[in-house]
């Protein structure tokens, strides 16, 4: 038992520090676990299951890893189709009448899609919203990026899958033979506290950050511009355009910068002009921008439509750089012969000195130019080979497929309805989601390979691991014991906040996967050891897994926002100590009342 004791130690110190790879930490600790019960196995005498080879690897093969990885591909899925944008469309019309209610209604939509949703991706999706939102507040990105992370948070403790963690924990619990928990069976204390904890992150947080404006950009706009070039042919989105007061409205996001007309050509501003077929529209807009404005009409980029059905659904964008010494310095842009020459339409171009206004055909290149292009995966990876570019390739990004939204976002509440209601096991019906993604089209097969996450496989079956060493040893049932011996003259209400207050601590310091294992048998033990029910203790496991709030490394949105928002550690620490406080005492006052202790 205090060899299990010293291996789990050695691993939360891991987790915590963070020096290594974490898959490197998981698959350590679980080698540990294997010499340790090869070579000292447990003695037969005292009663408990054997620890083997074969039991401490049943973590990897566990339903719950399988339906953790399903539903990341399902959520890849409806990132990659931009279903999830949909969800914001309801806001548009508020933006500009109450721009402040439209930013809470923005995050209370992040957190309910968060509660059947991997919090990632809706992260990323709404981090350019509200950084729009919050500048037409006259705010930062800091004022609405921490807000968002935790709301995101709060949503996830109100499901069974609107967590990894819940499911680890609930299959720990399972596993140790106690109670089984269903999809909403903790749906009515987990929006209480959910809902009192976005008060505080809508209305206190945002209070509680003093954001250096040298650092918090409030544009919400800053990636670098690249200068596009636009031919608009008899269907184009752009035509009949008219300008108002020198700019175009509808092109908010874009910026006009010349236009070419019949051999003429036409500088801002624009006085009462009509766009025409035939004209050479050239704007300078970020990349984002430009992803976003090709995602809506593939046909707004002259070249950048392949024929087939297939390839459309198949684009990447990425940048190269021209090289010192490229053959193609001093030469003019022709995208018609770059596209013949590299299979990938040239999208626009950025020069780091100045902000360009020519046609492309006349732009001269000079070294250190880069290239935004648009191309099929073949010829993107061709470019890696080519003698007068660089491919940056931190920059491929691929386009996502609109025309399957609406297949995949009824892929995804059919998959939650049938979990629900119990019809099959969760497992079944994320794993069927998924395949159901790959099979009408919303994601390809290496998509959906890339949405499995290596760590949070190596970090469940370490997980598990640990759990049975500690069942097995006996390990769960001394530490439940110690809590016991001095919380028990207190009640059961005392002993379950302390319990709760202890979980919420050690998960802003180590995975909220492996706080989740270690501590499910714990909980069990200490309810089953005072004749209490173990549902409230289990359920207070879980809402205390979800308070990661302190600390950037508590949980992956925390550190996606971090950059954006320009977050010092100690503003997780100012705003969200209070929170995790908040969530204790009400599940502390909140449990007793509700469950009867």
């Amino acid at each position: 038992m205090w060899m299990t004791f010293a291996v789990i130690c050695c691993a939360i110190i891991l987790f915590a520090i963070d020096r290594i790879p974490l898959e490197l930490s998981a698959g350590l600790t679980v080698l540990a676990f294997l010499i340790l019960f090869h070579f000292f196995p447990l003695p037969e005498e005292l009663g408990r299951k054997s620890v083997t080879v074969t039991t401490l690897l049943a973590g990897f093969a566990n339903p719950v890893v399988f339906t953790i990885l399903s539903l990341l591909i399902v959520g890849q899925a409806l990132s990659q189709t931009g279903a999830i944008e949909k969800a914001t469309e309801i806001v548009g019309g508020l933006i500009k009448i109450a721009p402040t209610a439209a930013l809470g209604l923005t995050l209370i939509i992040a957190a309910s899609l968060s509660a059947f949703l991997n919090n990632t991706p809706v992260v990323v999706i709404f981090i350019p919203i509200l950084s729009a939102l919050a500048a037409r507040l006259g705010k930062t990105a800091a004022h609405v990026l921490m807000p968002l992370s935790y709301i995101t948070i709060l949503g996830g403790m109100t499901t069974l899958i609107g967590s990894s963690a819940n499911l680890i924990a609930a299959a720990v619990v399972e596993t140790a033979g106690s109670i089984r928990i269903g999809f909403f069976d903790f749906a009515v204390p987990g929006l209480f506290l959910a809902s009192l904890g976005a008060l505080y992150v809508l209305f206190i947080v945002p209070r509680l950050i003093k954001p250096s404006p040298a650092l918090s950009h409030p544009s919400g706009e800053r990636g670098k511009q690249f200068i596009a070039q636009i031919r608009l042919g008899n269907e184009h989105p752009w035509l009949g355009l008219r300008s108002t007061a020198g700019m175009f409205p509808e092109l908010k996001h874009m910026t006009v910068r010349l236009i070419q007309r019949r051999g003429r050509s036409i500088l801002p501003p624009f006085e009462d002009l009509d766009l025409q077929n035939g004209d050479v529209v050239i704007i300078a807009a970020t990349r984002r921008e430009l992803l976003n404005a090709i995602t809506r009409d593939r046909a707004l980029i002259s070249g950048a439509t392949p024929q087939s059905q297939q390839e459309r659904e198949r684009l990447i964008m990425t940048e190269a750089v021209i090289a010192p010494g490229s053959q193609r310095i001093g030469s003019t842009l022709n995208p018609e012969v770059f596209k013949a020459d590299t299979g990938c339409t040239l999208l626009g171009i950025e020069r780091h000195s100045r902000m360009l206004r020519a046609p492309m055909n006349e732009i001269d290149l000079v070294a250190g130019d880069v290239l935004l292009l648009l191309g099929q995966p073949s010829s993107v990876r061709q470019l890696r080979n080519h003698r007068d570019l660089l491919l940056l390739a931190r920059s491929r990004a691929e386009l996502p497929v609109p025309h399957h939204a609406k297949t995949a976002m009824v892929i995804f509440m059919a998959m939650i309805a049938v979990a629900a209601s119990g019809v099959v096991p969760i497992a079944i019906a994320a794993m069927a989601g998924a395949i159901a993604m790959i099979i009408v089209g919303a994601l390809t097969l290496p998509q959906a390979a890339r949405a499995f996450d290596s760590k949070i496989y190596l970090l469940i079956g370490s997980a598990f691991a640990m759990a049975v060493s500690l069942e097995a040893t006996g390990g769960a049932q001394y530490l439940a014991h110690g809590v016991v011996g001095i919380f028990s003259d207190w009640g059961p209400a005392a002993l379950l906040s302390a319990l709760f207050l202890l979980i919420a601590i050690l998960t802003n310091f180590m995975s909220n996967h492996a706080t989740g294992a270690l501590f499910a048998p714990i909980v069990v033990s200490a309810a089953n050891e005072i004749g209490a029910d173990p549902a409230p203790f289990v359920y207070g496991l879980i809402f205390a897994l979800n308070c990661s709030f302190a600390t950037p490394m508590a949980y992956q949105t925390n550190l996606i926002v971090m950059g954006p928002g320009h977050y010092r550690f100690r503003d997780f620490m100012v705003a969200g100590v209070p929170l995790i406080l908040i969530i204790w005492i009400t599940y502390s006052i909140f449990a007793p009342i509700y469950f009867g202790m």
